[in-house]
């Protein structure tokens, strides 16, 4: 529990999961704004640009997490995107019957969870049904209250408590965290960001493209590629790549960060999440890690596809 711990905490430290929404003009949270140099070409389309919530899953899941004082919305909308695409896998047990190991419902729940915590909520199905979405997030929301999401020294603990693979933690957090700030976040962003989650603790290898070890262009190319989005092989050539974030706009989540010693001096590049944090496989001797992004010999910003 060591590293999901340490997750939440640096995640709560940037205080990105106390608020609804964290507005990404707020001073010293983004990196300064890049120049786009002369003659960058545009990025290859690829991925799923559309929104990653469904229409009114944000708003679904604001209300619900209201229902918990101190529960992040973003939480909530993270958890569903994990677990059914908000509602929109075509998998077992999404809209009817269950998976394989007896889950139910956009949220996911085993009957007797889903019993022990059902609530409906406005509109939704009387009595509660895990298929429903309106009853599945604010039962989602009370099973979390329950196991002290409420409170930011027990919302590591609650996400772990709802699926208790690392894995998933680090991947609703890192979600979690780029929702709060983009709450109409793409898919493509979204599947990036979470596989470069699921490498949370990996080695840093130079010239590593997993899934051993990533160095961090390896890291970046890997993501976007689970993406649909094919990035070249080393930072220089995806900051060449772009397209680049304007003069004066703010980063995204998903946003390539890249620093050197100029625009033809590229040598390291990460993965804007939000908050002021990049997720980034860092040097030798460490592992693929989210730490803040204002590392020095910032170059400039590009958004992939």
């Amino acid at each position: 529990m060591g590293k999901l711990v340490g997750l939440a905490a640096l995640l709560l430290t940037v205080a990105v999961l106390a608020v609804a929404v964290l507005a990404a003009s707020v001073s010293g949270l983004s990196p300064p704004p890049a120049t786009a140099p002369a003659g960058v070409p545009s990025a290859p389309a690829g991925g799923d640009r559309s929104p990653a919530l469904p229409p009114g899953w944000a708003a679904l899941d604001r209300a619900a997490a209201a229902t918990c004082p101190g529960l992040p919305w973003a939480v909530l909308a993270a958890i569903g995107t994990v677990e059914s695409d908000s509602g929109r896998s075509t998998a077992p047990g999404v809209d009817s019957g269950a998976n394989a190991a007896g889950a139910e419902g956009p949220m996911q729940f085993e009957p007797a969870t889903f019993a022990a915590h059902a609530t409906v909520g406005p509109g939704g199905a009387a009595p509660a049904s895990p298929y429903d979405p309106v009853d599945a997030a604010y039962t989602a929301a009370a099973l979390l209250c329950s196991d002290g999401g409420g409170s930011p020294s027990g919302l590591g603990g609650a996400v772990a408590a709802y699926d208790h693979s690392t894995v998933y933690v680090d991947t609703v957090l890192t979600l979690a965290l780029a929702f709060a700030e983009d709450p109409g976040l793409d898919g493509a962003v979204a599947a990036a960001l979470a596989f470069g989650a699921g490498q949370l603790g990996t080695p840093y290898r130079w010239g590593g493209n997993g899934p051993g070890g990533f160095d961090c262009s390896g890291l970046t190319r890997a993501a976007y590629a689970a993406a649909g989005v094919v990035l070249p092989r080393v930072a220089q050539e995806q900051y060449g790549l772009g397209p680049t974030v304007a003069a004066g706009a703010v980063v995204r989540p998903g946003d390539l960060l890249f620093f050197g010693s100029g625009p033809a001096g590229v040598d390291h590049v990460g993965v804007y999440v939000g908050s002021g944090l990049m997720l980034d496989a860092p040097h030798t001797g460490a592992v693929v890690r989210i730490e803040p992004a204002g590392w020095a010999g910032f170059v400039g910003a590009t958004r992939p596809g």
